[in-house]
């Protein structure tokens, strides 16, 4: 196993830049895959070639079988599959600290002059704010993970299934007849198996979860800017107008008034002292 310090620390960085749900994921990944497949892994899994032993003398047959059976090992299986998970995840990132540092310069340039917009996707404390073109990059890296969860989880199934079963029967060129093939430790082996495969599926979840969240704060969101925009202007609709709408009339009452002032006589209602 390699070192995992590198990858830890980028998807760290990731924390800041996430929701809740994404948190969780990571800890869920950090946690139950790198640190278990880590300090577990090898203990399990490093005697799958030599404890592997087949009833034949033919040069190379053992070799064969191996290979036939197991066609890649599950650590390296598990290794590409952490890999492949992360990346969509690292594209994001990167994503997002290009947007970070770009508003970082409109906010210095916001200080001297105010016409500057507003930054969209940071607050003052440089939070982000998933939303907008920020908001579609989550969300094609979350769409991203489900698939590759999926096509790892079929792939495990389709290369070895679920459960390592201690006798496998093979007949390989070249084995010159059916070579009976045992496995060691196949039991412990299978709980691994189904605990890895239990925390892809958490993984799985997680990431659908989010999907939902987004989408559902997206709606309610909209839902209430579109409440809101129906409330103002029917409030403006109710509001008396400030000026009168007919102003023919009252050109003629004003007309009227400066005839009679005009004449000398008093308008209706009113006498000189």
């Amino acid at each position: 196993m390699g070192d995992w310090g590198f990858l830890s620390k980028l998807l760290d960085s990731v924390q800041a830049h996430s929701t809740v749900i994404g948190k969780i994921w990571m800890s869920v990944l950090f946690i139950f895959r790198i640190l278990v497949l880590g300090a577990g892994a090898e203990s399990v899994w490093g005697d799958e070639q030599s404890g592997f032993v087949c009833n034949t003398e033919t040069p190379g047959c053992e070799l064969v079988c191996y290979d036939w059976i197991f066609p890649i090992s599950h650590i390296r299986f598990w290794v590409l599959q952490i890999i492949f998970v992360s990346t969509p995840t690292l594209v994001y990132l990167g994503h997002a600290v290009t947007v970070i540092h770009k508003e970082n310069k409109l906010r210095e340039q916001r200080q001297r002059d105010q016409t500057v917009k507003v930054p969209k996707y940071t607050d003052d404390n440089g939070r982000v704010r998933i939303r907008g073109t920020l908001l579609g990059s989550y969300l094609t890296q979350l769409f991203a993970k489900i698939l590759i969860e999926i096509g790892f989880i079929v792939g495990q199934y389709y290369l070895y299934g679920f459960v390592m079963v201690p006798r496998f029967l093979c007949k390989k060129f070249p084995c010159h007849t059916k070579v009976e093939c045992f496995m060691s430790r196949p039991t412990e082996k299978t709980i691994f198996i189904i605990f890895m495969l239990a925390v892809a599926c958490v993984s799985l979840a997680l990431n659908v979860l989010e999907v939902l969240y987004l989408l559902c704060k997206r709606i309610r969101t909209n839902s209430t800017k579109r409440y809101m925009g129906h409330f103002t202007s029917e409030l403006d609709n109710s509001l008396p107008p400030l000026f009168p709408t007919d102003l023919t009339a009252a050109d003629n009452f004003m007309h009227k008034e400066k005839v009679q002032f005009d004449s000398g006589k008093c308008p209706e209602g009113s006498s000189f002292d």
